[in-house]
């Protein structure tokens, strides 16, 4: 039987409607891909759409957005969405399995690529090889973090995904552990640093994006606060130095910053990587992630809202410029606060507003900001309290802070620790940017959901712990079914 893990990567089909600087090609047969760099380049296009597919991006979101604490819903809705936030999963949730498939596609599709360049070919096909290794291990890290435990839950043990690395789109693996996945997406960013330079725009992979991604990887290996892995903190911290040493990025001024999410990737010089969505094609309307945070000129759900405890956190300073990501709806009196369905209506705009549409965005995958605070935790980790307090408030002194809204290793304004006061600012500074759920998971920590939203209703779990069946999903039932060596989650 033909496997359904897998669909045929059609080399042409990939570059239809491309928008990432790549010129279209008109097709050329898959037996002479090995030498033909325009196919090379076609079919890289088609990976990189492959990320800007609702399949993958907007169900990824849910994925690590709705299952944290920043957010609310304010109603029930037919969407599965409404199961990763409220986390009743069950195996046929149609997100889990759409986004199964679009990331196995994406594989295949970087592992022809890959399979066709030899590391000692032209400058330019070993950055292709590089870029497609990038795609593949950021690929292989959205699905084990969706689909197998945290890092430091017995890695060894626990199963995490399929490690495909060929381009047979028959041959299905079975599932790799935590930790083989993880080495496997440690040695492709590895390579794809070696292989990739400095030049690219912040919408492809470059050295510098391999580099952030690698921070990112060894900060979720690193243990939690009571027992962090020394070895792996520090290399969250050595290549978040990287990036930043590299000078090719700096944090958009405080009164920019307040505009960030709606510039073009390339305008942003805060921008890592991000997945770039144009006016002419790309606009996803009410099936955007914005749609569901916003409701602007008629366009989009507007259902997702600010949660409760980050606005009480983001209130504790009435001057931070992060306010400026919330927008409260009020009455024609200026003063009541609408609701809907009896909560209080904040939208939410970082993917709103992009070249003025409503429902227009380029999801930002890695930014600057981000290395900081990489850099803090792993130094909190490390016991580097100094050190972890300075980026802490370099991040808030962007955010338009200063005086008393600042820290210090003597004044933690009632925090328990310095790790604490890191982890906070993460919230802060990343709210709404699909990392929150796995911030606090990854580091041994209890989801608190107690506070107003449609999850409460029914069967309520407002109260998460690290090691909770749901804290991952179940392996896509259609997958199971065909698939006589994939195991399923419990």
């Amino acid at each position: 039987m033909i496997k359904k893990l897998f669909v045929c990567l059609v080399i042409v089909s990939g570059v239809v409607g491309c928008n990432l600087n790549y010129q279209p090609y008109d097709g050329i047969p898959e037996s002479e891909l090995k030498e033909d760099i325009i196919g090379l380049n076609g079919a890289t296009v088609g990976n990189y759409n492959y990320l800007k597919d609702s399949y993958y991006q907007r169900n990824f979101h849910f994925f690590g957005e709705y299952g944290g604490d920043n957010v609310s819903l304010s109603g029930t809705t037919s969407d599965h969405l409404f199961y990763c936030y409220n986390y009743q999963h069950f195996p046929a949730m149609n997100t889990t399995s759409n986004f199964w498939e679009k990331a196995y596609q994406l594989i295949v599709g970087c592992n022809k690529v890959i399979l066709s360049i030899d590391d000692s070919a032209s400058d330019e096909l070993r950055q292709l090889k590089g870029e497609n290794l990038f795609l593949r291990a950021q690929t292989l890290f959205h699905l084990t973090n969706t689909f197998g435990r945290p890092y430091y839950q017995s890695p060894e043990t626990n199963l995490g995904v399929p490690i495909k690395l060929d381009d047979n789109v028959v041959n299905v693996p079975a599932r790799g552990t935590v930790k083989e996945v993880y080495e496997q997406i440690i040695a492709d960013l590895l390579q794809a640093e070696a292989l990739m330079g400095s030049e690219r725009e912040n919408v492809y992979g470059s050295k510098e994006v391999a580099q952030a991604m690698l921070s990112r990887v060894y900060l979720y290996m690193s243990g939690t606060p009571e027992n962090p892995d020394i070895n792996y903190a520090q290399k969250a911290k050595d290549y978040a130095n990287k990036v930043i040493d590299s000078g090719r990025y700096h944090l958009e001024e405080t009164e920019e910053f307040k505009t960030y999410f709606r510039k073009l990737p390339e305008q942003n010089t805060e921008t890592i990587f991000a997945v770039k969505h144009t006016i002419d094609v790309d606009d996803r309307g009410w099936g955007s992630i914005g749609s569901m945070y916003n409701h602007i000129e008629s366009q989009g759900w507007g259902e997702m809202y600010a949660s409760e405890p980050y606005r009480e956190l983001l209130d504790e300073n009435p001057e931070d410029a992060r306010h400026a990501f919330i927008e409260p709806q009020y009455e024609s009196d200026g003063i009541t606060l609408k609701e809907r369905n009896g909560y209080p209506i904040y939208y939410i705009n970082k993917f709103s507003m992009q070249e003025e549409r409503p429902t227009l965005s380029s999801p930002v995958y890695l930014r600057l900001a981000e290395m900081y605070l990489n850099r803090a935790e792993a130094n909190a980790k490390l016991g580097l309290n100094e050190e972890a307090i300075e980026d802490v408030n370099l991040i808030r002194s962007r955010a338009g802070l200063s005086g008393d809204a600042l820290y210090s290793t003597d004044d933690l304004k009632g925090r328990a620790s310095v790790f604490d006061v890191v982890l906070e600012e993460r919230r802060l500074e990343l709210a709404f940017e699909a990392q929150r759920k796995w911030d606090i998971f990854r580091n041994g920590l209890t989801l608190d959901r107690n506070y107003p939203g449609t999850h409460e209703q029914g069967d309520a779990l407002l109260f998460v712990p690290p090691d909770h069946r749901r804290v991952v999903f179940y392996i896509p039932e259609a997958q199971i079914l065909v698939q006589e060596n994939l195991v399923q989650n419990p």
